[in-house]
């Protein structure tokens, strides 16, 4: 069931968000090689909890998921896309691509938002995949209006990855929020334009394009994270969004 959000809703989703980005853009500061990817999750969860919020990924079990997630961050390394569980032996280096997926539980209101970025020195197509998944991103939030559809993003984010000679992983996907961590209806990365469910004001979701290298092919791992099947390394950004009737609101911005 779709469960549009009202303007009150809408007003506390952006407080939230306005806070979980500011939580975002210090974990990137903090991320540099020689650090332990635990330390960036014991920033995450005390910044969290000291702009008033709750971490929503800690201990919360999606209907995928075998067991919960024991974490307040998710760290995703190299050909890992999702759902990197932030180890303390895992030590970040020089020409890591590095994933921050992180949720907010802020006045009983879900945010969520992901960013990737290279450390030291990273190889030139590792940055225009980079470049290309935030630019898909932004293609998707553009068409992100009422009347249009959930296939024209899907479309967006497909046709920028494949202009640019990259591919979507098709097995992971966005979805909606706001009144839990993960919500109807779920926004694909791939569509035709002008298919699938109708883009009613009220929608708040959460776009997250993942794109890859050659094969969109995804494998899960022991601990539940999922990664490229072929070994090549992703990239992964996200924002929660509210649609309105005259405009779209990033609201993890």
């Amino acid at each position: 069931m779709i469960h549009l959000k009202d303007k009150k809703d809408i007003v506390i989703l952006q407080e939230g968000g306005k806070r979980l980005a500011k939580v975002m853009k210090v974990l990137r500061r903090e991320a540099k090689p020689g650090v332990s990817v635990a330390f960036l999750d014991e920033i995450a969860y005390k910044m969290i909890k000291k702009y008033g919020g709750y971490p929503s990924f800690l201990n919360y079990q999606a209907d995928f998921a075998n067991r919960p997630f024991p974490n307040s961050l998710c760290v995703s390394l190299n050909d890992v896309i999702v759902h990197g569980i932030p180890r303390k032996e895992i030590i970040l280096k020089p020409g890591d691509l590095v994933s921050l997926d992180i949720g907010m539980k802020y006045k009983g209101l879900f945010t969520d938002m992901a960013i990737t970025f290279g450390l030291a020195k990273i190889k030139l197509d590792e940055k225009k995949l980079i470049k290309t998944t935030q630019k898909a991103l932004a293609a998707a939030i553009k068409v992100a209006r009422p009347g249009n559809t959930l296939g024209d993003i899907g479309y967006a984010i497909e046709n920028c990855a494949t202009k640019n000679d990259f591919v979507v992983i098709r097995d992971l996907v966005g979805h909606g929020v706001g009144y839990a961590v993960h919500e109807d209806p779920p926004v694909f990365n791939y569509g035709e334009k002008g298919k699938g469910m109708k883009i009613e004001a009220g929608l708040v979701i959460a776009i997250e394009p993942m794109l890859t290298y050659d094969n969109g092919a995804v494998k899960e791992n022991s601990d539940a994270s999922f990664a490229t099947l072929n070994g090549k390394k992703a990239c992964h950004f996200e924002h929660t969004i509210a649609i309105l009737k005259n405009k779209t609101i990033i609201i993890t911005q």
